[in-house]
């Protein structure tokens, strides 16, 4: 059984590690010309089920270097927009005993490096996906725009939210703008500009709420070390893959922000929050303000529609190809390794010869709607509270929350497991 997989991100690069491990053929084919022109700077939360994937589908000696490489996580806080703590929940309470149940801070620069390691000979750049034909033996053929081509037995599209593989596999399925903007940053941490920040946006992720219409996220990564030559040269403080920094993300919906924000350069995106947030802690208009604008982007909202079971093949979708969900959550990512996980094991036995491609497909593809469509509205809806503008609503859940702290048993009832 020869495996393709078009698109080389998290989840289609988790898969062809899993099989490659296992000793089914799998070539991968990425559209980016090289290993460095996806790379991306910002850090990404690892859940337990994300660790779990990872731990099942790297060879040992990647998943050590992933963990190696990951920077602790810390306790999770919710916050007013004047730093006053409404919830504290403690990393222990949402992680398991070991590094393959736990939640991880990790570089995505470093875990897309970790998921090429020994894929040379299978990973294929530059090969950008035009379309697919179901050939009369049963096998299917995709088409590049080099003109070049690829045959396999099954065909897996993990090629990202605007996935040309859904698009001709699934055209009924819809993307969607959720009508929300978020704004982020990085600021980057040293001696001098650690102590300029309130303790608690560098002990741990934080969720900043105020009274109503808006929200931001504020994250620490700790790293050390120096400068990874392959993604500094890029851009020395968007891929500077081992200096510690805090990320921030302020969202809001589109009618709060001014017309021709998205023509906005990163310094002017940037100033633009400032003012927004201008009644916010001082800590927290320092972060803003004092970060790179190189370092600032404007990010629109998007979202998958969820969909009923559609009639299996030998082709199937992983991913934000076909569940993309907002990052309101933080378990997109998550949710992709996840899929490459299921996926790898019942691949894993079709080439052992204990089930048909159809019904290890169809078994995928069934538990991957129901999981992946509840995470995609889980996330629409945390969305839409964290910029909801009712009042009300807002003050109710500072309310729930200042319980949750001040009834422990209640706080373990709510949140022991989440994130996963």
């Amino acid at each position: 059984m020869k495996v393709l997989v078009v698109g080389g991100g998290t989840g289609g690069l988790c898969l062809a590690q899993g099989l490659r491990q296992a000793g089914v053929d799998v070539q991968v084919y990425e559209r980016s010309r090289t290993r460095t022109e996806r790379l991306q700077g910002y850090r990404v939360h690892i859940s337990p089920h994300g660790s779990a994937a990872l731990h099942e589908c790297l060879p040992p000696q990647l998943w050590r270097r992933f963990v190696d490489s990951c920077g602790k996580s810390g306790d999770y806080r919710f916050l007013t927009e004047q730093l006053t703590e409404l919830l504290l929940i403690e990393d222990e309470l949402t992680s398991g005993p070991d590094a393959a149940s736990a939640h991880h801070s990790a570089s995505r620069i470093t875990l897309h490096q970790v998921l090429s390691a020994g894929l040379e000979d299978v990973l294929h750049y530059d090969k950008e996906f035009v379309r697919y034909e179901q050939n009369p033996d049963g096998t299917v053929t995709c088409h590049f725009a080099d003109g070049t081509t690829a045959t396999g037995d099954v065909v897996v599209g993990a090629d990202g939210g605007n996935s040309r593989m859904r698009k001709q596999y699934l055209p009924h399925a819809e993307r969607i703008d959720t009508g929300i903007i978020a704004i982020a940053g990085k600021f980057p941490l040293t001696d001098e500009t650690r102590r300029s920040l309130p303790s608690r946006l560098v002990e741990g992720p934080n969720t900043i709420m105020p009274p109503k219409g808006c929200c931001m996220f504020v994250a620490p990564h700790e790293l050390g070390g120096g400068v990874n030559d392959e993604t500094f040269a890029h851009n020395e403080v968007l891929f500077d893959n081992t200096q510690s920094y805090v990320m921030w993300a302020f969202a809001a919906n589109n009618g709060r922000f001014p017309a021709g924000v998205s023509e906005l350069d990163g310094d002017g995106l940037r100033n633009m929050v400032g003012e927004m947030i201008a009644d916010w802690h001082p800590g927290l208009r320092s972060l803003v303000a004092e970060s790179p604008g190189e370092a600032v982007s404007l990010l629109p909202i998007r979202t998958s529609v969820p969909l009923k079971q559609w009639p299996t093949t030998n082709i199937t979708l992983l991913g934000d190809a076909i569940h993309s969900m907002t990052p309101f959550g933080g378990i997109g990512a998550n949710t992709a390794l996840r899929d490459a996980q299921l996926l790898c094991r019942n691949l894993v036995e079709v080439a052992a010869g204990k089930r048909s491609v159809l019904d290890a497909i169809g078994d995928y593809e069934r538990q991957m709607i129901t999981y992946g469509f509840k995470a995609v509205r889980f996330s629409l809806r945390n969305a839409h509270q964290s910029v909801s503008e009712a009042k009300a609503g807002r003050v109710m859940f500072k309310t729930v929350l200042r319980a949750c702290s001040a009834i422990p048993p209640l706080k373990r009832a709510m949140f022991s497991g989440q994130g996963t």
